[in-house]
């Protein structure tokens, strides 16, 4: 019994381990990389549960869409 006690923690700690370090979304890295960029960032919610974000900087321009649903939509203008 310790054994599978002890199997069961080690899956714990390394199945925690890999979802610490995940990796980013593209959308993630795109709000980040505008506001390294000093972009203008405008959020918008509405009734329905839909999310948009609109980034403008002087090279380009970022808008993003998320569903209720968590479909999301990115569109990007240089």
């Amino acid at each position: 019994m310790k054994k599978i006690s002890f199997l069961a923690s080690l899956l714990l700690v390394v199945s925690i381990s890999f979802t610490a370090c995940r990796e980013q979304s593209e959308k993630e890295k795109l709000v980040e990389e505008m506001k390294e960029e000093g972009a203008e960032i405008d959020t918008k919610t509405d009734d329905d549960g839909n999310y948009k974000i609109k980034m403008e900087s002087e090279e380009k321009e970022v808008k993003i869409k998320e569903d209720a649903d968590g479909d999301t939509k990115i569109k990007v203008d240089y």
